[in-house]
């Protein structure tokens, strides 16, 4: 875990449902916020990119709660010739045992035409390399360590 791109966030009351637990749309909300921030990082001109979401599927092992951080470590799994697959594992900081899996296939588009576009050389390059190492802490873990 430690040289992937990790993300920490904190569990909101108001993500939770009735049962005291993260609902579970929530979880792509926590994918995209993740994945936005893994982009940034790997890529800075990442304003400049247009992608749409195709296809997620995301695989619940056990629940978050109200007040959990939640480390996500986000990778590339796949690079096809306009789409990127990002593969998100979702831990309670501090602990191995991944609670939730989520497999996101996204397609490049033209924001112009909304038509799907081949990865540039440079972009491609760049989400190959990754960003292993760097940390994007919105919860305030690693301080309080």
């Amino acid at each position: 875990m430690a040289g992937q791109f990790r993300y920490y966030l904190r569990v909101r009351y108001s993500e939770c449902d009735a049962q005291k637990v993260v609902f579970n749309a929530r979880y792509a909300d926590y994918v995209d916020i993740a994945t936005t921030e893994f982009l940034r990082a790997t890529c800075p001109e990442f304003g400049f990119i247009e992608y749409h979401l195709v296809k997620q599927t995301i695989e619940w092992k056990a629940p978050a709660r109200f007040d959990q951080i939640l480390e996500l470590t986000v990778s590339v799994q796949n690079l096809g010739t306009s789409s990127f697959t990002i593969a998100t594992e979702f831990r309670v900081a501090g602990h191995e045992p991944v609670i939730t899996g989520a497999e996101t296939v996204n397609v490049l588009i033209d924001a112009d035409t909304m038509q799907k576009t081949a990865i540039p050389a440079a972009l491609r390059s760049a989400l190959e390399r990754g960003a292993s190492g760097v940390v994007v802490d919105h919860a305030g873990y690693i301080h309080s360590n």
